[in-house]
């Protein structure tokens, strides 16, 4: 299924410095019997935007009116626990397009380069660094470049260069995930594959 491209982000950014938050914080384990990748990010930190009566809970950063934007910056260790895609699909219906941490879940990590999310990985000094500059000014504009692989703050001139996988990044550029780049290739593989004695 494709997805939207992701090219240059600029976006202000929702802090929520937790570490160790796995999948089913993300996504709770009862709102997994879709299989299509739509309305999960109505359920996304479920039980932590809402009270076991279902009521808002005002104290969570998601329901306060102050942070907005496609980029979520967690704490340590985000995405850890099972290996269920359904919390990369939360993350991008709710309309995150990057996950900052100072690290990622393996699993986790590939299950969102597969549906659009990046995950972008930095150290820990630079982590608690733009947790504090967010929480001082909600209105703080983030660049993430995925061409160039640059993340940039102009206000405060600061940049620094992550890592991704080329394949990755090219899919992510395109809005493509696996099953799309192989349709993208179809052709190829049949001229390669008419090509092979039997």
């Amino acid at each position: 299924m494709a997805y939207e491209k992701f090219n240059i982000l600029k976006s202000t950014a929702v802090p929520l410095p937790i570490e160790n938050i796995d999948t089913d914080q993300i996504i709770p384990a009862r709102f997994l019997k879709a299989t299509e990748r739509l309305g999960f990010g109505d359920n996304l930190f479920r039980d932590w935007r809402y009270s076991s009566d279902n009521n808002l809970n005002e104290n969570f950063v998601l329901n306060n009116c102050i942070y907005d934007g496609k980029i979520l910056i967690a704490g340590k260790n985000f995405g850890s626990g099972s290996s269920r895609e359904h919390a990369a699909w939360a993350i991008y219906d709710y309309g995150f397009r990057c996950v900052i941490s100072s690290f990622f879940a393996d699993i986790f990590k590939n299950n969102c380069l597969n549906i659009g999310v990046l995950p972008l990985k930095v150290t820990q000094e630079d982590l608690d660094y733009i947790l504090e500059l967010v929480f001082e000014n909600p209105s703080l504009e983030i660049t993430v470049d995925l061409m160039n692989q640059k993340l940039i703050i102009p206000d405060k001139e600061f940049q620094r260069f992550f890592e991704i996988n080329s394949f990755k990044k090219n899919n992510l550029m395109n809005g493509l995930d696996d099953i799309d780049y192989l349709k993208n290739m179809k052709d190829e593989i049949i001229n390669f594959s008419n090509k092979i004695p039997f």
